[in-house]
């Protein structure tokens, strides 16, 4: 009564497996796969505020190799070309700190602003984020004078 037929035994068996049961099989997980606990950076978020369009603005976000091998950051990439990453090509000794500098270009940005840097490494990914908002430079930085005594 409850005999499998020949053609039921080769169908594909379908269970129900969670996320925690396949976590479960897996090996621990290795310092390759958890920037977090390797790379902890001071701050992984930035607000500029308001700041005036024109110069280009910068913020350092650092970050210290609490692991016991070097860190080599393979990438930086920003989510556009107004952000501009520069990064230590140097590995990272255990115990020491390094930074990643995130520079935005204002000129012709007016308004607000959310970006995102992505750190890639030999320890994994993090994403840094950096925000703000631009205010518009003024149409001429040399008033008009209407009231001249010159006149034609």
């Amino acid at each position: 009564m409850f005999a499998q037929s020949q053609s039921d035994k080769s169908a594909p068996i379908r269970s129900t497996v969670t996320s925690a049961d396949m976590h479960a099989q897996q090996p621990a997980s290795t310092p390759a796969q958890n920037a977090d606990l390797t790379m902890k950076f001071r701050n992984e978020d930035h607000s500029f505020g308001n700041i005036p369009e024109g110069p280009s603005v910068s913020y350092d976000f650092e970050f210290k190799n609490n692991g016991k091998e070097p860190i080599v950051l393979s990438n930086v990439q920003a989510s556009c070309g107004c952000t501009t990453p520069t990064w230590p090509k140097e590995p990272i000794a255990p115990g020491k700190s390094a930074k990643i500098t995130a520079t935005y270009n204002t000129q012709g940005r007016p308004g607000p602003f959310s970006k995102t840097i992505t750190v890639t490494s030999n320890v994994g990914s993090k994403v840094l984020k950096i925000a703000g908002t631009v205010e518009k430079a003024p149409d001429s930085s040399v008033p008009t004078n209407n009231s001249s005594i010159m006149k034609h």
